[in-house]
C-alpha cells in the first residue's frame, strides 16, 4: 500500500512539475523620457527578462511602449538607441515596439513636417491607452 501511495505521490509531483514548465510571461515596458540612459535601461530589461525566462524553460512576450519625450527612442534619424533596437528586433521574436500616435502627431505638427519612425515601431493610437490594454490583458508593467 505504501508503495502505491508513494508512486501516486511521485506521479503527482511529476505532473505538477510538467505543468509548471513552459509558462508564457507578458511584460509591458514604458518609456516616456528622452534620456538615452533610460532607453538603454529599458532595452537591458528586455534582454535580461528574455534571458532569465528562457533559462527557466519559459517564454516572455515584451512590448515596449514609448510616448511623450520617450518617443524620440523610435525617431528614425535621431534615436540614440537606433542600432540596438534594430539588432534586438532581428534577434528577438518576443519583442515588439509601440509608438504613441498622439505624440507622433503632435511632434510632426510642431516640426512642421512628418516625423519618420523606425520600421521596427508600430504606431498605436495612444501610448497610455496601449499600456492600459496590455495590463488588462495580464501584462506585468515595468517602468525603468
Amino acid at each position: 500500500m505504501k508503495t502505491i501511495l508513494s508512486a501516486a505521490l511521485f506521479g503527482a509531483i511529476l505532473a505538477t512539475s510538467a505543468l509548471a514548465e513552459g509558462v508564457t510571461h507578458r511584460v509591458a515596458i514604458h518609456v516616456d523620457e528622452n534620456d538615452p540612459q533610460v532607453m538603454n535601461m529599458a532595452l537591458n530589461n528586455v534582454a535580461n527578462l528574455t534571458s532569465y525566462y528562457e533559462s527557466q524553460g519559459d517564454t516572455v512576450m515584451v512590448e515596449l511602449v514609448a510616448y511623450g519625450p520617450g518617443l524620440k527612442m523610435f525617431v528614425a534619424g535621431g534615436s540614440p538607441v537606433k542600432d540596438r533596437i534594430s539588432t534586438m528586433s532581428l534577434e528577438m521574436d518576443n519583442l515588439s515596439f509601440a509608438a504613441c500616435g498622439n505624440t507622433l502627431r503632435n511632434m510632426s505638427k510642431k516640426a512642421g513636417k512628418d516625423i519618420v519612425l523606425m520600421d521596427e515601431a508600430t504606431v498605436v493610437p495612444s501610448g497610455v491607452v496601449r499600456l492600459i490594454e496590455l495590463q488588462e490583458n495580464d501584462y506585468a508593467y515595468i517602468r525603468p
